[in-house]
Parts: C-alpha cells; structure tokens; sequence
C-alpha cells in the first residue's frame, strides 16, 4: 500500500503532529506500508517528533503562514496566489507518485484535491471540529470568509472518497452524509511511570493561541490562588505559541508569577504528566483532544470545559474528570479545587483515567483505519 499524507508542517508538538507520526510510524514499521508526508510550511524546519527514516519527507515551500500577519486583503491575495501555486506542485507530485490513497488532513488542500486525477483514492481527515472556524469569532471581512468558508465545508467534504471525523459528537453535527466515518485518536502511553496523584501540581498543554483558552485559565486560577488552603499548588503551562508574552503578562498583572510557570515544550512530556496530579483543558474547541487521552493514560484524571468536541466523548463526568459549562470560569475553579482538595477522589478518578487506553488502543484504532484504506483500494 501506498500512502501520502498532506498537511501544513510537523516542526510543532502539537496534537495533530504527534496523531500522524503516530499513525505513519505504525504503517510504516509495522506493515511496511509505503508512507510519505507532504507538508506546504516545513520551511527546513526539523520534525518535531522523530519519524523513521523509512517516511519519506517532502516540503513544497507554498508557505501559507508568510501571509497570517498581512492586511486582510493582502492576506485573502497571498492566500489565492500561495493556493495556485500548491495545487499546481501537489498536481505534479502526485501524478508522479502515484499513490493508492491520499489523505489531507485539512484545509489547505482540501477545497481541490478531489479534482486532482492521479489515480488514488482521496481521504479527508478533520482535527478539529465543524464549527473551527467560528470559534475566533473574528468580524468585518474575515468574519464574513469564515462564515462562507463554513458552509462550504459542507460541500468540500462530500467530494472525498472518505470523510474521517474524531467524535460521535461531531458526526452528528455534518448531519447523514454517505462518506462520513468516526475513527478516533488513539491514547498512546507517553511514558513508564503512571502518576501517584499526590503532587501539589496541575498541568497544562498546548499551544499558546486563543484555541487553547489559557487565558480563561489564568483567571480560573486566580480564583484559586484567592483560598489559602491551595496556596502549595502550582500550575505549569507547556507550551509555545503567539500568545506567550500576552501570557506572561497576564500572569504578572495579577500577582501569580508564584505558581503559574509558562514553560517551553518538553519531549518528555510523560515525565511531567507522571509529576502532575491533574491535568486541566480551558480550550475553545478540539478535534478529539490528544493531551487529555495521553495524560490519563498516565493516570491523571481532567478537569475540562465542556467544549465542541470530544470532552463529552472521553469524560465520564465525575467518574474519570470532571466536566463544567464551557465558559464559566469560576466552575473551572472550583472543579480543580474540589480534586485538589481531596486525595481519595483524585486516586479513584485516577484509576479510572487509565482505562482510557483500554477504549482508544493503538491496535483498536489502527485496526480501524487499516481497514478503510483497504476497502478503499479494492472498491
């Protein structure tokens, strides 16, 4: 089987980023599969994560991202030029290829490779969930793009041979379309050593972008920080991003720079779950959330927003995290400060966490895609 993937870059630690290596790696090592990765913003930038050398790595320098800090109208004409420019390379590169199936996994190839006559079998994988694009609630000219570019996502997607989504959740929300699938994420331990869940430490991790929400929790914290019974605790944040000195900056203003420390990504990240006692999610939005599977494999139950998607699909609430009104910061607070403050409940949910490999095994969810890449190539 041969098999491309198209996405943005892989130089970041990001969900999506750890989701392909993941992936690839399995097909590749595994199965011997034929796997390559087409990026369009690896700008020479190294993988973030280590793929094998069996992989094969192909960057077609479009450079999407050059454009994010121009004028909306420069940025709506780099994006159509940079857009004829990769679809006319990507042409080329798959019709030279000659791949069994392509997979994109969203958005900058999406609207055209469907039309791109190479042979394969076209596979789109969303990360997110439908409505990403509203979440930044942007107005004026980009608003009304967003908008747009909405509702005809609806028609992007019924073009693909398939059309992978993470969560029951946000299956329901694209209504019945006849290509629509649900393979989810799997919870791949990060790590040998499980929590004991008796650090005085709750951790976050993510990027430093408003899809993330840690400003809403920054605040959620301050409210903590205001009961001396948790005046021990701190908060780390690992991650990297745009929003880093807004951060920071926050973090001073209200006087927490104690116990709040904004720290840079980490490779062992499993070390850090396993010194951890909690993990916590202000996020917007998610596709199918990759740190909340990856920290309770280690054992660390969450306390989340209640945010589109994936949360409701992962959390039984009260039983392995907690769940609160996406939005409501003092919730937020007070869920972390009910864990933080009894051991017992945070040991059961800890167990319970665990069990999340069990649901979203490697050889579960492989299996699954394994199976539709397949049916594809023998329709």
């Amino acid at each position: 089987m041969k098999l491309i993937y198209c996405t943005h870059s892989v130089c970041n630690p990001g969900g999506m980023e750890r989701v392909l290596y993941n992936k690839a790696s399995y097909l590749s090592e595994r199965l011997g599969w034929d796997i390559s990765v087409v990026t369009t913003d690896q700008k020479g930038r190294p993988s973030f994560y280590p793929f094998p050398n069996s992989i094969r790595m192909v960057d077609l320098g479009i450079n999407y991202s050059d454009d994010n800090d121009k004028h909306p109208l420069l940025k709506i004409a780099g994006y159509l030029c940079r857009r004829h420019k990769h679809k006319k390379a990507l042409s080329a590169l798959l019709k030279r290829e000659r791949a069994d199936v392509v997979c994109s996994l969203y958005p900058s190839e999406s609207s055209f490779i469907p039309d791109i006559k190479d042979g394969s079998r076209k596979v789109l994988e969303l990360h997110f969930c439908k409505f990403f694009r509203l979440q930044y609630g942007r107005k004026g000219l980009l608003g009304a793009i967003d908008r747009w570019r909405t509702r005809q996502d609806e028609q992007v997607v019924r073009r693909f041979d398939k059309f992978v989504v993470l969560t029951h959740e946000d299956k329901g929300y694209w209504g019945n379309l006849p290509n629509i699938e649900v393979i989810p994420n799997a919870a791949m331990r990060v790590g040998h050593d499980s929590s004991m869940v008796d650090r005085h430490r709750v951790i976050a991790v993510g990027r430093l972008d408003y899809q993330k929400g840690f400003d809403r929790l920054i605040q959620a914290w301050e409210f903590v920080q205001q009961d001396n019974r948790y005046a021990d605790w701190r908060l780390d944040i690992f991650g990297q991003g745009e929003w880093h000195d807004m951060l920071q900056c926050m973090i001073e203003k209200k006087g927490l720079q104690k116990n709040i420390c904004i720290n840079t990504p980490t490779k062992d990240i499993g070390y850090e779950y396993a010194q951890s006692s909690l993990l916590v999610m202000s996020s917007h939005y998610e596709g199918f959330p990759m740190v909340m599977v990856e920290a309770m494999a280690c054992g660390l139950p969450v306390v989340a927003f209640d945010f589109k998607c994936g949360s409701r699909d992962i959390i039984q609430n009260g039983q392995n995290g907690i769940l609160v009104p996406d939005g409501d910061i003092r919730a937020l607070a007070e869920a972390m400060m009910r864990l933080m403050g009894d051991d017992a409940l945070r040991r059961s949910m800890s167990e319970r966490a665990k069990a999340v490999v069990e649901t979203y095994s490697e050889e579960a969810v492989m299996t699954q895609w394994v199976r539709l890449f397949t049916s594809l190539v023998h329709r």
